[in-house]
């Protein structure tokens, strides 16, 4: 998937979260039990899955997956094959368990995620679990049910709400891709503001509801002087370009890049990566100056329609199996180091993922909050 990069970009280690290396022995299903989650059960009756915030709480993980087998289904939203390497773990759970996988709005925004839950309250179309930018994430708690997966020690405490209500997994850092047919290789992001780039800049969706182009707007905003705490010199950044003629408000999929429609995108550098299957001239570089990356986080419907196959599908994603699966995708999964230090790190995935240089930037939920309400409030007449 990895496109060719400058070649002053060096490994780093992508993100500020640092795993705790220590698995317990491996359950029946291969993923490693929790010592915490296995009291929750001792000596008490199984739960229902709505109300089980482990799997020892419902009996342990072969009573889960018999209660998963018998809902049948599992509702997913916002989950773009390309995008972390999705199709690839939708279809090995598929596999697996040999549930129906419901897959609604694959392009769709974390709020348009939120607004499903809302808006499909109390039927079988709501969607039962939830891949959500920090942003949203942390305004919404309200709406997640608590859940330990097995593997939650090798997550920090800071990379995890501690009841469970949702628990990051997977990061990458923004970039800027282009066509370099197209477009010249651009040294920095003020050359965006250049005429040989009218027309033709755009974001991974709306920022005030996307992660993606939230922290697009912040990259912008830290290589024209700003920081973490301050998103206003991004947005006053995509002013200018807008008033210049080069913003182009087109949502960047893989299918617009594949048409020529966005020969340039500020999008993550793993989706960007990825281009080069389709656009061979398609490149990726990370501005030396503004190296910022985050996390998304999972989160599980309080009222999914399938909630012991929501369950299933977080024990899942946090397996070996499935955090492998992540990593073949680009991404830097958040039990990297625990996997690493235990030998279960697919060493060929590790490889091939992209690679930057300088120390990453991560913003924290306050900041993550305030760039939020900044934008909401200045985003649309920024550029209108």
């Amino acid at each position: 998937m990895t496109p060719t990069r400058r070649t002053l970009l060096t490994t780093i280690a992508i993100g500020a979260v640092t795993m705790v290396a220590a698995c317990a022995p491996p359950s029946s299903s291969g993923t490693t039990t929790s010592s915490s989650a296995a009291g929750s059960a001792s000596g008490s009756a199984a739960v229902a899955a709505k109300d089980a915030t482990s799997a020892a709480a419902m009996g342990g993980m072969d009573a889960l997956v018999a209660a998963a087998k018998k809902e049948g289904t599992l509702n997913v939203i916002a989950l773009p094959p390309d995008w972390a390497n999705y199709g690839e773990i939708l279809a090995a759970f598929k596999a697996k368990y040999g549930l129906t996988v419901n897959s609604a709005n694959p392009d769709g925004s974390s709020q348009e995620e939120i607004n499903a839950v809302k808006q499909l309250k109390g039927t079988e179309r709501a969607p039962d679990v939830l891949d959500l930018g920090m942003a949203v994430t942390l305004a919404n708690t309200d709406l997640f049910a608590p859940y330990q997966v097995s593997t939650w020690k090798d997550v920090a405490d800071t990379a995890k709400e501690p009841a469970g209500t949702w628990v990051q997994d997977y990061s990458g850092t923004m970039s800027i891709g282009y066509d370099s047919a197209k477009v010249p290789a651009p040294a920095s992001v003020a050359d965006l503001l250049k005429p040989e780039y009218k027309g033709k800049v755009s974001l991974n969706g709306d920022p005030t509801q996307a992660n993606a182009a939230l922290i697009g707007v912040m990259m912008t905003s830290i290589a024209q002087g700003g920081s973490a705490d301050d998103v206003s010199k991004g947005v006053d950044f995509f002013k200018q370009l807008n008033a210049a003629g080069n913003f182009l408000k087109v949502q960047a999929t893989t299918a617009t890049v594949k048409s020529g429609t966005t020969p340039v995108v500020i999008d993550w550098d793993y989706l960007n990566a990825g281009h080069v299957k389709d656009v061979p001239t398609w490149k990726t570089v990370v501005p030396g100056n503004a190296v910022i990356s985050a996390y998304y986080a999972q989160a599980i419907n309080k009222q999914a329609p399938h909630p012991a196959a929501a369950r299933l599908w977080e024990e899942f994603l946090y397996s070996d199996a499935g955090q492998n699966l992540y990593l073949k995708g680009g991404t830097h999964p958040i039990r990297f180091d625990a996997m690493s230090t235990a030998g279960t790190l697919d060493p060929a995935a590790a490889a091939a993922v992209p690679k930057v240089s300088g120390t990453a930037i991560t913003l924290t939920p306050d900041q993550n909050t305030k760039a939020k309400t900044y934008l909401a409030a200045n985003w649309a007449k920024a550029i209108s």
